[in-house]
């Protein structure tokens, strides 16, 4: 099985209040979540912000249900969340949406995807 490695996505900038999603399964092949890094680039008046990371199978929506990442994130500064073992999503349009809170994050995810 021949994998293609590094960046899932671009950097995504999610404003504050919003969700996007940032990487999608297609045609049942499998998706291995390495990393995510969350950057607080410190716009707008909050002093630190709140990013969210979810699972969200295919037909299924954004809530507290598919959250498994909440973490705050001071401005200017970068949380690298790298779990032990890397998450897989293996259906098509599963995907991996990601959030902020009170303020923009950047959003950048790297890991393996099946070819």
């Amino acid at each position: 099985m021949a994998f293609t490695n590094g960046k899932l996505s671009d950097i995504v900038v999610v404003s504050a209040a919003s969700t996007v999603g940032i990487v999608t399964v297609a045609g049942n092949k499998k998706v291995y979540v390495r990393s995510i890094l969350c950057h607080a680039p410190g716009v707008g008046a909050a002093a630190s912000a709140t990013a969210q990371v979810y699972i969200v199978p295919n037909g299924g929506s954004v809530s507290v249900n598919t959250k498994i990442f909440d973490v705050d994130v001071n401005a200017g500064e970068t949380v690298l969340l790298e779990p032990i073992y890397p998450i897989v999503i293996d259906a098509t349009g599963d995907k991996i949406s990601v959030g902020a809170g009170t303020s923009t994050i950047n959003f950048f995810i790297t890991g393996d995807k099946e070819a």
